[in-house]
């Protein structure tokens, strides 16, 4: 009975909110559970996909194979989470079709990354195989939130082209950024498996260029904080001293990490912090075209007498 009220009723925007933030969280740790089974080298735990092994189907009779297991048995929980997001908002009244497009997305999303996870593995763990993996994550990420954007859109208003302009060009600063960290990654010690390919560069070589693109990235949030000192957008204010704490911290971690030999918890945590700053970015350009203040729609009658 309940459900065919709701059929017959539809959603609302909020409570969809909730379906939403839920499959955006699963999204996240997956993120992170994945890079734990790389770090803790449980990369091969199962050699195998779909299935662990030739002789189990699910295996956890040891650490690593425990470990590479849950990490697949939670994309269980993504996949349930992203379907639920898409057939929920069939059911949002009055219908949105870019909540319908965006959760379709990440259906797909969420597809291609099981097909990713078992290249990844097919390849043994090679590093352009990871980047793409982990680069597919990114974007599943900006899906995510651009539908959280959606199920809470406001009034547009008039924008500053410099900080609208200048904002774009720190997401893809920010975005060369985690590229070039994925080619740091490729190439440093930490394969998942202790015989898994490693890109031929000079560690020295590819973090020089990643430090490089982050100095850019800083450069750039630098001359839109001025900007944005002139202009009246608390929000993208806001939004953007966020950026700029969490682009610090991910940049004092990423020089700490290099110079005391990458220890596993620090690079997990600069693993966590990178999506944390890609949100971050995302959220400030969301946020630097969008107005603090709503639009006053006049009452009806209220300019007849004038």
């Amino acid at each position: 009975m309940g459900f065919d009220n709701l059929l017959r009723r539809g959603l609302s925007v909020s409570r969809y909110r909730i379906v939403v933030w839920i499959a955006f969280s699963s999204l996240y740790i997956i993120i992170i559970t994945g890079s734990l089974v790389r770090l803790t080298g449980s990369g091969l735990g199962c050699i195998d996909w779909p299935a662990c092994n030739e002789e189990r189907f699910v295996d956890v009779s040891t650490p690593h194979a425990a470990i590479e297991q849950l990490n697949r048995l939670f994309t269980g929980v993504v996949a349930a989470s992203v379907i639920a997001a898409a057939l929920a908002a069939l059911l949002v009244r009055p219908r949105n079709p870019r909540l319908v497009r965006l959760a379709l997305l990440l259906v797909l999303g969420v597809v291609g990354q099981v097909i990713l996870g078992g290249i990844v593995v097919l390849t043994g763990l090679h590093p352009l195989s990871n980047m793409g993996h982990f680069l597919l994550s990114i974007v599943l990420m900006t899906w995510a939130l651009w539908l959280v954007h959606a199920t809470r859109e406001g009034a547009v208003s008039s924008q500053d082209s410099r900080v609208l302009v200048l904002s774009r060009l720190l997401v893809a600063a920010t975005f060369v950024a985690i590229v070039t960290g994925t080619v740091v990654t490729g190439t440093g010690p930490h394969a998942g498996d202790e015989t898994a390919p490693r890109f031929p560069f000079d560690i020295s070589d590819v973090a020089r260029v990643h430090g490089g693109s982050v100095l850019v990235t800083l450069a750039l949030a630098v001359v839109l904080g001025f900007l944005l000192r002139r202009t009246p957008h608390r929000r993208a204010q806001q939004a953007y001293e966020s950026f700029l704490f969490l682009a610090l911290v991910q940049g004092g971690i990423g020089y700490l990490q290099y110079f005391t030999g990458v220890p596993v918890a620090l690079v997990a945590v600069h693993i966590a912090l990178s999506v944390a700053v890609w949100l971050a970015v995302l959220q400030l350009a969301h946020a630097a075209k969008r107005s603090h203040l709503p639009i006053v729609q006049p009452r009806l009658g209220s300019d007849v007498a004038h």
